[in-house]
């Protein structure tokens, strides 16, 4: 497959690709690309309904602008190839809007995640991101309201932004909860309809699937959780 940035030409096929209503794949096909690399483009660019071949070039040539004048501490090192690292935060970023995380909440969860300290200041955020610390704020707020970011305060009593083993299962937590609250509103549902009702039937259905599905969430996280955090130890008496 070819490699190197994609032309104007080839986003004016995306757009021409997605107003005939071709799936991601078929439009990566004619262009001899990744599919995953159309998925990028397009999500970080207005997604399928609001994709603009112009908009989209220019906001790239700005995005690499900005990157040849910002040069990110700490990414160097093991021997990374930045843009790669980069380029990999945009694909995770993709993934995550992909599930219904909105795009700059996205990326502030990939770049925490992509970090080897897993905690970043807003300013960290900021200058990797070239984005608002109101753009920030917002996405931390998100991200913390989801379980999946944790505020701390550092030595020289900086709030930093953490995501860590422990703050995933948490978030898993928090979501199976979640859940467990749909399934006891669908129950009570059942006699409010009448519980000899098709639609009290249905609920109650309902109910019954999610209730396995949060327990066997939180029988799993609380068993990887103990995996993860025994891992290493040395046995007792060693």
């Amino acid at each position: 497959m070819p490699g190197g940035r994609l032309t104007q030409q080839d986003r004016q096929r995306i757009a021409s690709g997605l107003a005939d209503g071709l799936a991601y794949a078929e439009i990566a096909r004619r262009l001899d690309r990744p599919t995953s690399t159309i998925t990028r483009e397009v999500m970080r660019n207005g997604g399928p309904t609001g994709y603009r071949a112009d908009l989209a070039h220019r906001a790239t040539e700005r995005r690499a602008h900005r990157r040849r004048q910002a040069a990110p501490p700490g990414l160097q090192a093991h021997g990374r190839d930045d843009e790669a690292v980069r380029e990999y935060e945009e694909t995770l970023t993709t993934v995550f809007m992909q599930s219904g995380t909105p795009a700059m909440m996205a990326r502030v969860l990939a770049r925490l995640l992509c970090s080897d300290t897993g905690s970043l200041t807003a300013s960290e955020l900021v200058q990797r991101l070239q984005v608002s610390p109101a753009s920030i704020s917002k996405a931390v707020a998100f991200l913390e309201e989801q379980g999946l970011v944790r505020r701390e305060r550092d030595e020289g009593r900086r709030e930093r932004y953490v995501v860590d083993d422990d703050v995933l299962y948490q978030s898993m937590i928090a979501s199976a909860r979640g859940t467990a609250q749909v399934a006891e509103t669908a129950r009570q549902g059942v006699a409010v309809l009448g519980p000899d009702s098709p639609a009290a039937a249905r609920l109650q259905n309902i109910a019954r699937f999610l209730d396995f599905v949060t327990e066997s969430i939180i029988r799993a996280a609380d068993q990887a959780r103990e995996v993860l955090h025994t891992r290493g130890e040395a046995p007792s008496g060693e």
